[in-house]
């Protein structure tokens, strides 16, 4: 599930090179760390918050697959 977050968040954004997504797996919830460059927050929202959620509702589907929950949470980066 990382790399399809890093995949997409870095096809969004204008500095790819500053994307950093970690997982981090506990027993029932995924923890998807989403990080990008403060300029390149927006984007990753998107208007009114459609494009995470429409992140956000993939990774709800696979989870539910693969009985597993994610929660995806979006860091800026102060570099």
């Amino acid at each position: 599930m990382r790399e399809l977050v890093e995949m997409i968040a870095k096809k969004l954004v204008d500095n790819p090179e500053h994307v950093n997504v970690n997982e981090v797996k506990g027993e029932h919830t995924n923890v998807i760390e989403l990080r990008v460059a403060h300029s390149d927050i927006g984007k990753v929202i998107g208007k009114r918050g459609n494009t995470i959620s429409a992140i956000r509702t993939i990774l709800s589907n696979v989870g539910m697959k693969r009985g597993c929950r994610y929660v995806v949470e979006i860091l800026e980066d102060h570099e």
